[in-house]
């Protein structure tokens, strides 16, 4: 497999074959200052690896929805691409689930950690396996890979370009329309709401989110509101 394939990509979007890990590379090249609306990418044969550059016009606690909107814009291009029997789901951290296992994660990092301002830049990235790690499935059930799901027709290239054709057009719809459609769209992709939960140390029933993706949830006393930026990892 070619690290550098021929990629095509919407309008306003392009990418780069990344040297090592598409992540740290996206991350290098938003320090640097470049547009957003790069992707970073690493097609290896165990995984694929992307990230978009992001620069918000709005509080980092505001411009964290892009983080459940590239999930959105993932589990879209797998709902064309992916068999019809795949079901692909999101967790709040980030998490990517394939027919209910783990399948890779979403992360994201910022300029500035402080919620109310606004970041130079904003990357959020995936790593999505493709391959189990072990020949023996059994020894981690809760863990899948791409390919294990029945999508190893599925082409890397094509999945790339799909994912930022989706994730564009959620972009823009969300910033024309406002974060409604996009609430709806993720909630119904959900993993987890109406269940047990644990975050920041706190335990209790996550029962959804607020306007901000913030995580609703209840313990035994009350409803805590845990922000989206809790996420961030720093530099």
């Amino acid at each position: 497999m070619s690290d550098a394939p021929e990629v095509t990509f919407p309008p306003l979007m392009w990418g780069e074959a990344a040297p090592d890990h598409a992540f740290d590379h996206a991350v290098m090249k938003a320090t640097l200052g470049c547009d957003s609306g790069l992707i970073a990418y690493k097609l290896r044969a165990d995984a694929l690896e992307a990230a978009l550059v992001f620069a918000p016009e709005v509080p980092l606690q505001t411009a964290m929805a892009m983080l459940p909107l590239c999930g959105v814009g993932l589990q879209n291009a797998l709902g064309a691409l992916a068999p019809p029997e795949v079901a692909v789901h999101l967790d709040w951290f980030g998490g990517i689930r394939v027919n209910g296992a783990r399948c890779g994660a979403f992360r994201a990092m910022a300029s500035d950690t402080d919620p109310k301002a606004v970041p130079d830049w904003l990357v959020v990235g995936f790593t999505l396996p493709l391959v189990p790690p072990f020949e023996d499935t059994g020894l981690t059930p809760d863990e899948t890979a791409l390919f294990a799901e029945g999508c190893a027709d599925v082409s890397l290239p094509h999945l790339l370009e799909a994912w930022a054709r989706h994730t564009l057009n959620w972009l823009n719809r969300w910033e024309t329309d406002g974060s409604a459609s996009l609430h709806s769209e993720w909630r119904g992709i959900a993993h987890g709401i109406g269940e047990e939960a644990t975050n920041q140390s706190l335990t209790g029933t996550f029962l959804g989110i607020d306007e901000e993706f913030g995580m609703l949830l209840r313990d035994t006393d009350s409803t805590h509101l845990i922000p989206l930026t809790t996420v961030l990892e720093t530099t």
